[in-house]
């Protein structure tokens, strides 16, 4: 065994063989993956090896079609059988509500380039011939999907890396893992020591124990999954004879199971309400090419519906039952990317769908640690998506309700209980009095809207009994004053005699003058957008930033990598150290006054000023802008005061009708400025002329910025698309995102968000068409459920298209 290497990959399932690929294809061949036992030893041996194209994010969906389309590839590289059938699906609902989600997937498809298709119950049985018709209502039928062999996939991977000059080495246990004070990792094996530069933890089952190696705690844990293999069918005898191919794939949504031919028989899995965690705490290292107990009991229920819902499973026998452990995040998505605090350390785990999904990590995995880039938006899958209030009790508690809600619903008004509430702000129980219903970002609650007692909301594809409680919010802001609660923001504060030649490297904007605000677009190398933040100098050398509160460790791990070596900055993350409050609308100021003996005129305080003010007895820096396109106002404190702001603010303003508003009703104002938001809007794959950020971009700047060359080359090549905002005839269901846009009849564009605008009184899309169309006035529609809405670009701003109210 070598004893030193570029890289280490620990751990050999399909991902860390996928990395080990990756990387010696792209050229880096001085890597080596240390296995403990044989390769395939964790959880991908006993997988059932389907694969698909579906996720509910269209960025990781694209890594899902390349998983697929890279099959071939490595089997011709290695000469090694992959066992791949592709023999397409259906994808079954048995509620109405099912269909309309299974409609909404077929619109994302269009524009991803997934050839799926709405089809009838009938359609579906004809397909699949084991399907009962009358337990459905419809199907979508999906080309690209199908299974293959796990362990042949796994070894074509690792031959394929060899061949391009990688190194495996099996029964190579990983006992510890050190940094040393050259920056360099000494991973400590049974074998002897390698010396690296990076380490990538694939470690699966044993991921938790890797991380911990070097003091990680990672938010995956590992449940116990079943599958079930039938004896010969001659239903499945009678198809094969007939027609000369395998039965299709099924997923049965309503009834948590999956099914596809094994031989002469089926194969049905099931993701079971009653669960069962395998492992808890820490994973035994003994553990290898072993199966768990089966328990037909426990999936019972859901075998019943199978045999309702696919009658010939009533008449034959189960051949065997499979039960094995595989490893989940909480939110189901793996966890893939650089470790914040730990240069050169990687993780790529929690990735429960490694025949799907494998080949798309190892992709973005290795071009992130060659080019300093995934080189696509795996958002979905980043590792700084988690923060250090995903503990292991909450990750537990998480996964557990992720799993046993695989295949169930998830409405766009629904908000999942589990692991909740966990962190509140000290307004949590004022707020819950006055009817706030509480969504969460970033683990910590936020308020989403007011309900009045005994009002909730019902989960709909369509609008729902939150609508007009939204629409008052609405109109409290537009019509008076609205106050919110808004801690749920990153805060960063920026100190140290370099911060102003820092941040000025490292934001496209000009940075503003002592007692002022700017928008910061932050770019990448490559000109893309990677941070939409708000900068303030609050004077004496000390800089304020806020920006998307999910993208806190995100942003954190980009600060840190770009800090300078010599400590002449220092930037430090808030948190929840200053929580915050907003008032918005044309009485704002006037409420304002009241609370204050600073003077807060317009020609004192002007539109993107920024001061510390007392707000009643509370300190709070105070920055005039606000996210509702009104008159407006941002207000941060320190935790203890936020109470006796809040309290001040609602005196103050009872003469005004001060109302509360939330989230929702905030989507609503910001839709009728154009407004666009982190995450959705404004990703890591967009520039910023196509978001139409170019305004805050001082591409004339003596000082360089990251990213500047390649947003003048944008700008002078037009770059690609334009975010654009449409009008939507719509009836009773808005657009939620990742809906299709059409132009004379074909798919164009994507829907990044949108909504209602209840001020306007108008249904609002936004997003993305190529720039050789952004500008006609006709020929567009969005689909909704289903169904094709005629659209029409709104170019300028419903609400105060002169911004006149905002800086009155």
């Amino acid at each position: 065994m070598k004893s030193h290497a570029k890289v280490v990959v620990i751990g050999g399932g399909v991902v860390g063989c996928s990395v080990l690929f990756h990387l010696a294809r792209h050229g880096w061949t001085d890597v080596v993956l240390l296995e403990r036992d044989e390769l395939t030893s964790g959880s991908t041996w006993h997988a059932a090896g389907g694969m698909h194209t579906i996720n509910g994010d269209p960025n990781v969906a694209k890594l899902l079609k390349y998983t697929i389309s890279l099959y071939k590839e490595i089997e011709e590289l290695s000469a090694q059988a992959t066992g791949v059938h592709l023999t397409g699906g259906v994808l079954l609902a048995a509620t109405e509500a099912r269909l309309d989600w299974l409609r909404g997937v077929v619109s994302k498809g269009r524009y991803l380039g997934i050839d799926l298709e709405v089809i009838s119950a009938k359609e579906a049985a004809e397909l699949m011939p084991l399907i009962d018709p009358k337990q459905f209502v419809g199907a979508v039928r999906n080309k690209e999907h199908g299974h293959l062999d796990p362990s042949g996939v796994t070894h074509a991977y690792a031959k394929a890396a060899r061949k391009l000059g990688a190194e495996v080495e099996r029964f190579t246990k990983v006992e510890d893992i050190v940094r040393r004070p050259d920056g360099l990792w000494r991973v400590i094996t049974n074998k002897g020591d390698v010396i690296t530069e990076h380490v990538v933890n694939a470690g699966g089952l044993w991921a938790r124990e890797v991380g911990r190696m070097v003091g990680l705690e990672l938010p995956v844990l590992a449940m116990e999954h079943m599958y079930l293999i039938t004896e010969d069918m001659p239903e499945v005898a009678d198809w094969n004879k007939k027609t000369g191919t395998e039965i299709i794939h099924a997923v049965d949504f309503d009834g948590e199971l999956y099914l596809r031919q094994e031989r002469g028989g089926m194969l049905m899995g099931t993701y079971e309400k009653a669960n069962k965690v395998w492992s808890e705490f820490s994973t035994p290292w003994n553990f290898g090419h072993e199966l768990l107990e089966p328990d037909i009991d426990r999936i019972a229920p859901s075998l019943e519906i199978g045999f309702r819902h696919f009658p010939a499973f009533q008449k034959t026998g189960i051949k065997q039952i499979i039960n094995g452990p595989f490893t989940f995040a909480p939110d189901g998505n793996p966890l893939v990317g650089p470790v914040r605090g730990l240069p050169g350390f990687w993780v790529a785990c929690g990735v429960m769908a490694g025949f799907s999904q494998g080949g798309g990590v190892g992709l973005a995995l290795s071009n992130w640690m060659i080019e300093g880039d995934p080189g696509a938006d795996i958002w979905a899958m980043d590792v700084a998506r988690y923060g250090d209030w995903a503990t292991m009790t909450y990750t537990n508690a998480k996964v557990r309700e992720n799993y046993s809600r695989r295949f169930s619903i998830r409405f766009p008004n629904e908000e999942l209980p589990a692991g909740r509430p966990l962190k509140t702000t000290p307004l949590y129980d004022t707020l819950s009095t006055k009817g706030a219903q509480w969504g969460v970002a970033f683990g910590l609650e936020v308020p989403l809207w007011y309900a009045p007692e005994g009002v909730k909301d019902e989960f709909s594809w369509r609008r729902s009994t939150d609508f007009d409680h939204v629409g008052s919010e609405v109109a409290a802001v537009r019509n008076g004053v609205g106050l919110s609660e808004i801690s749920s923001f990153a805060k960063y504060k920026v100190t140290g005699e370099g911060a102003a030649a820092w941040l000025d490297r490292l934001l496209a904007c000009r940075l503003p003058k002592p007692g002022r605000m700017t928008l910061a677009p932050m770019l990448k190398g490559d000109g893309k957008l990677i941070g939409d933040l708000t900068l303030a100098n609050v004077g004496e050398g000390d800089w304020f930033v806020a920006g998307s509160g999910v993208a806190e460790q995100y942003h954190m791990r980009w600060f840190e990598a770009h800090l300078p070596k010599d400590g002449s900055v220092q930037i430090k993350s808030l948190g929840q150290k200053l929580t915050g409050l907003a008032i918005a609308g044309p009485k704002a100021r006037a409420v304002l006054a009241k609370v204050t003996r600073a003077d807060v005129s317009n020609p004192a305080f002007p539109f993107m000023a920024v001061a510390t003010i007392d707000i009643g007895m509370a300190p709070c820096l105070v920055g005039r802008v606000s996210y509702t396109g009104d008159l407006g106002y941002e207000i941060w404190m320190a935790p203890e005061y936020q109470r006796a702001a809040y309290q001040a603010l609602i005196r103050a303003g009872e003469e005004f009708g001060i109302g509360l508003f939330g989230s929702r009703a905030l989507n609503a104002l910001r839709l009728e400025k154009n407004y666009g938001s982190w995450a959705r809007e404004y990703r890591p794959i967009y520039g910023p002329l196509e978001a139409g950020l170019d305004r805050f971009v001082a591409y004339g700047k003596e000082a360089g910025f990251i990213g500047k060359e390649a947003a003048i080359a944008e700008r002078k090549q037009g770059g690609k698309l334009r975010l654009r905002a449409f009008i939507v005839e719509a009836t009773d269901a808005d657009v939620i995102g990742d809906e299709a846009i059409w132009h004379d009849g074909v798919v164009r564009g994507w829907v990044t968000s949108g909504g209602y605008a209840h001020n306007a009184k108008k249904s609002i899309a936004m997003g993305y068409v190529p720039k050789e169309i952004a500008d006609r006035p006709d020929g567009f529609e969005i689909e909704i459920l289903g169904k094709r809405h005629a659209a029409r670009i709104q170019a300028t701003p419903l609400f105060d298209a002169n911004f006149e109210r905002m800086r009155a």
